[in-house]
C-alpha cells in the first residue's frame, strides 16, 4: 500500500467552506472506500464539532500533538461514518500559535506528527484556519497539495493572490514539492448571474485546475454540523451531498484512484 496523500484545505478568507469541504469531502471519499484521517488545525474547531465530537468531553487535542509531542495517534478520533478519523481542535489551539514562535522546527511540527500515520490512511486532509499564520504554515509545510475553495461572491478572487504568494514562499523556504491540487468553487447560487459570472471568472483564470463540480449555497448543507454528521448522513439525496459525492469522485479520478 502506497503512502497516503496530504491535502491542505486552505484559504485566508474566512466563510468560504473550508471546514463544510473538508468535512463533506472526507466522508465522501470515505464512503467511496477511501481511509481517511481529517487535521482540524482551526481553533473555532468547527470540523470537530461538525462531525459529531463533543469539544468539551476531548482530553487531549491537536494543541497537544502540536505543542506538547503527544503522538498524533493517541488523540484521532473515530466518526460516525466508516473508516473516518478526525483529530480534533479545540478553542486552546489559538495558544499554539504563540507558543509555537519559539519552538525548534517550529513549521514542520505537523509534518512531523503525521510521519506517524500516513501509511494507515489514503488521505489526509487538513482544514486550515482562515489566518496565514503558524498554523497554517505547518498545514502547508506537512502537505502533498493545497486545495482552495473559493465562494461564489463578490470579491471571491480577493486574497487568492495573497495565498497563492504564500504558497510560493512555503514551497521556496520549507516544502518544495508542495502543489495547488485545485480550486472547488462553494456556495453557488444559481439565482444570480453574480455567482455565474464568479464561476467564469475563476475557470477563466486557474482553468483546469478548478474542478467542474460546483457545490451549491444550501440550507440543508448549513444545517448538517449542528447534527453532527455530513450532508451524506443527514441527508443524502440533497443537493449539497449530491455535489460532495459528486466531489468525491473527481478528486479520486484526479489522484488515479477509480
Amino acid at each position: 500500500m502506497s503512502q497516503g496523500k496530504i491535502v491542505a484545505i486552505a484559504n485566508q478568507k474566512g466563510g468560504v467552506g473550508k471546514s463544510t469541504t473538508a468535512i463533506n469531502l472526507g466522508a465522501g471519499l470515505a464512503f467511496q472506500g477511501e481511509r481517511i484521517l481529517i487535521v482540524d488545525l482551526d481553533p473555532q474547531g468547527n470540523t470537530t464539532s461538525g462531525l459529531g465530537i463533543d469539544r468539551n468531553s476531548i482530553d487531549e487535542s491537536m494543541y497537544d500533538v502540536l505543542v506538547e509531542g503527544t503522538g498524533i495517534e493517541d488523540v484521532l478520533e473515530p466518526t460516525s461514518v466508516k473508516d473516518l478519523h478526525v483529530v480534533p481542535a479545540t478553542i486552546e489551539l489559538a495558544g499554539a500559535e504563540i507558543e509555537l514562535v519559539s519552538m525548534m522546527s517550529r513549521e514542520q511540527r505537523l509534518k512531523q506528527a503525521l510521519s506517524r500515520v500516513i501509511d494507515e490512511y489514503d488521505f489526509i486532509l487538513i482544514d486550515c484556519p482562515p489566518s496565514l499564520g503558524l498554523l497554517t504554515i505547518n498545514g502547508l509545510a506537512a502537505a502533498d497539495e493545497v486545495m482552495i475553495p473559493i465562494q461564489c461572491e463578490y470579491y471571491a478572487l480577493e486574497g487568492v493572490s495573497q495565498l497563492t504568494r504564500n504558497i510560493g514562499l512555503v514551497q521556496a523556504n520549507l516544502n518544495p514539492e508542495l502543489e495547488v491540487e485545485g480550486i472547488v468553487l462553494t456556495m453557488f447560487d444559481g439565482r444570480t448571474t453574480l455567482a455565474s459570472d464568479v464561476v467564469a471568472q475563476v475557470r477563466e483564470h486557474f482553468g483546469e485546475t478548478t474542478y467542474k463540480t460546483v457545490i451549491p449555497r444550501t440550507v440543508r448543507l448549513s444545517e448538517a454540523p449542528s447534527y453532527g454528521e455530513p450532508i451524506e448522513a443527514f441527508d443524502s439525496m440533497s443537493r449539497g451531498a449530491i455535489a460532495y459525492r459528486e466531489l468525491a469522485r473527481e478528486f479520486r479520478r484526479r489522484h488515479g484512484r477509480t
